[in-house]
């Protein structure tokens, strides 16, 4: 059995003070239980009024609720992914309910995933947009058009600078 190493005082804080980032993984739990109470409600909302609804207002409600578990997702991916990275392991392996990207989760790793999950939700909401784009103005649909592309440039930097730096990566491991 392997002993842990024990640290000086210094290092012991330094490393130590990864807990600090406990209390702001629970408070995203938190939020996670408020987008699950928003969920219901527009859920409820949807199903008592669907007869007072056209089609446009339907889809816009069920674009909303796809929203709503779009968001979900990503604060679970920071959550679980930045806990496990940051924090803590949580040692699932062998769970059958492990997620399978956790297995080869890091910080560059969780930072495409966002970026891809931020795309996912930007999109949904450009398409609430159009969808309604008859009570909006120009410069609205231009702005959120220019946000979503900013979005896309963001997210494709990002994974060209991980795709960059894998070869360093991997040869820094194979080092050790």
């Amino acid at each position: 059995m392997q002993t842990a190493k024990t640290l000086r005082p210094l290092p012991w804080l330094l490393f130590g003070s990864r807990w600090l980032q406990l209390p702001l993984y629970v408070g995203l739990i938190v939020a996670q239980v408020v987008y699950v109470i928003q969920f219901m409600a527009e859920l409820k909302h949807l199903i008592m009024e669907v007869s007072k609804f056209n089609e446009t207002t339907i889809m816009l409600t069920v674009l909303g609720l796809i929203d709503v578990v779009m968001i979900s997702n990503l604060l679970i991916m920071v959550i679980i992914g930045g806990y496990e990275t940051f924090v803590s392991r949580l040692n699932l392996e062998g769970h059958p309910d492990e997620p399978e990207w956790l297995s080869h989760v890091n910080a560059n790793v969780l930072k495409v995933k966002l970026a891809t999950a931020i795309i996912g939700i930007s999109s949904i909401h450009l398409l609430k947009t159009f969808i309604n784009a008859t009570n909006l103005d120009e410069k609205t649909m231009f702005w959120q058009v220019a946000i979503h592309i900013t979005f896309l440039l963001s997210a494709v930097a990002i994974a060209a600078i991980d795709r960059i730096m894998l070869p360093a990566t991997v040869a820094h491991m194979a080092r050790e």
